[in-house]
């Protein structure tokens, strides 16, 4: 719940948006079908000793994030898609058609739109996104269920992301039930605003005392100090580091799913399931159990530990959305690509933003990540601290005391939801300490 945690987090705050097309503006090839690194094209290459390198697959095909028209700045920059306030957006959506395409325009009650085809036991899901064959129709040909769809287009990426969309789409339609009760000459829309509101809240207070604690541990107090007041000198946008930056995330994802029957005994016919298995599998909620198998896996299952000898598994380096691509991608190398594709400056840089130390040498690097083995490797990648991926060396470092990620991206992490709290004039009045 921890991982689950922090992914349904970053989908309320970032999105890179790709370039709208996939085609290569000057040799005009596919970017999906073509290893050539010319815009928007920006493919990985693999090497030959890699297993993956087989029929012609000599590249992981990559779009180049869209950059933004600045008629004030030469330098290329990228836009964030979404609002970048905890507000539910990955619930209601970051624009208006999307928020009104989501709402159930049947009733004047301030609900969301749900399923009309599949419940969960009376439950409510989500509403399929449409008729049409879809990816998640093709993880099971057979069966065709659809994606569905929700205010973050990665809904379906993996089951307990999906899982946790459902859940807020059941929880908004059961606050905004509940408030009419309360305010029954409330209109449709007063009804829906105010629980939005309330969801909202809710969001920002796991977050900012529950989940944020046990990530920065120790480092919380001085990275992310407890709230005053609102400062409208504060700059609230996302960082464009931080979309590296919390991808830090990706070192807790277990390499299975986990499925539990109503007694916690081992959901019946699959209850562990490999990860790659389960990308956009939309049918394995549908007609496996619906969402609380997978909650109670998430509950009793522990996120994956980030160790400098296991960083990231290999469903996730090895495996990526085998289904939709040609062959199975690798999340390590798009962290670094897309690092590179920002333009984001590199390891050292960020430990001095961050008043830390910069090591100079194998042997100071050494005593940061307080590991001479990986310290030898980097510095044989590398050739220097300077040139480090900033993911690659955030990730490397050593867990503060009592926390899930390193010194170095605590920092950016804590600093970036400190200046997302106070420099939000709608935030509630929590307790952070």
């Amino acid at each position: 719940m921890f991982m689950q945690w922090g992914q349904w987090l970053d989908h309320d705050l970032d999105l890179s948006v790709s370039t709208p097309t996939t085609s290569s503006f000057l040799q005009n090839v596919n970017c999906a079908k073509s290893c050539v690194n010319t815009y928007p094209c920006f493919p990985l290459m693999i090497p030959p000793t890699d297993p993956r390198y087989v029929n012609g697959s000599e590249c992981i095909s990559m779009i180049r994030t869209a950059s933004v028209c600045s008629l004030t700045s030469p330098v290329r920059e990228q836009i964030n898609g979404l609002t970048s306030f905890i507000d539910g957006s990955q619930v209601y959506g970051s624009d208006q058609n999307l928020a009104t395409l989501l709402r159930n325009k049947t009733n004047q009650l301030g609900l969301l739109a749900i399923n009309q085809n599949f419940t969960d036991n009376g439950f409510s899901y989500m509403p399929f996104s449409g008729n049409g064959p879809d990816l998640c129709s093709r993880t099971n040909p057979t069966l065709g269920v659809p994606c569905f769809v929700a205010g973050d287009s990665r809904s379906n990426e993996q089951p307990m992301l999906t899982t946790f969309h459902t859940l807020f789409l059941r929880e908004h339609n059961r606050i905004a039930t509940q408030l009419r009760k309360l305010n029954p000459r409330w209109s449709g829309e007063t009804l829906y605003q105010e629980t939005r509101k309330i969801i909202g809240a809710v969001l920002q207070k796991i977050t900012y005392t529950d989940w944020l604690p046990l990530l920065l541990g120790n480092e919380m107090s001085k990275v992310l100090p407890p709230y005053t007041s609102y400062d409208e000198d504060e700059d609230p946008r996302l960082s464009n580091v931080f979309t590296i930056a919390f991808r830090m995330g990706h070192t807790m994802v277990q390499p299975f799913i986990y499925r539990l029957a109503n007694d916690f005994s081992p959901y019946s016919p699959e209850p562990v399931v490999p990860l790659h298995e389960t990308f956009f599998a939309s049918w394995r909620i549908v007609r496996q159990g619906g969402i609380d198998p997978i909650l109670r896996g998430a509950m009793v299952n522990k996120a994956k530990l980030n160790r400098q000898d296991q960083i990231m598994v290999d469903e996730l380096r090895e495996r990526l959305f085998p289904v939709v691509n040609r062959i199975g991608r690798d999340l390590a190398s798009f962290n670094i690509q897309r690092g590179r594709d920002h333009g984001l400056p590199g390891y050292n840089a960020w430990r001095r933003y961050c008043g830390l130390s910069a090591p100079r040498n194998v042997d100071e690097l050494a005593a940061v990540l307080n590991n001479q083995e990986v310290a030898k490797k980097l510095i044989n990648l590398y050739g220097t601290p300077e040139n480090i991926d900033i993911w690659v060396g955030g990730v490397s470092e050593p867990l503060v005391p009592k926390g899930r990620t390193g010194q170095l991206l605590s920092c950016l992490i804590g600093d970036q939801f400190r200046r997302a709290r106070d420099g939000d004039r709608y935030v509630p009045i929590i307790n952070t300490t």
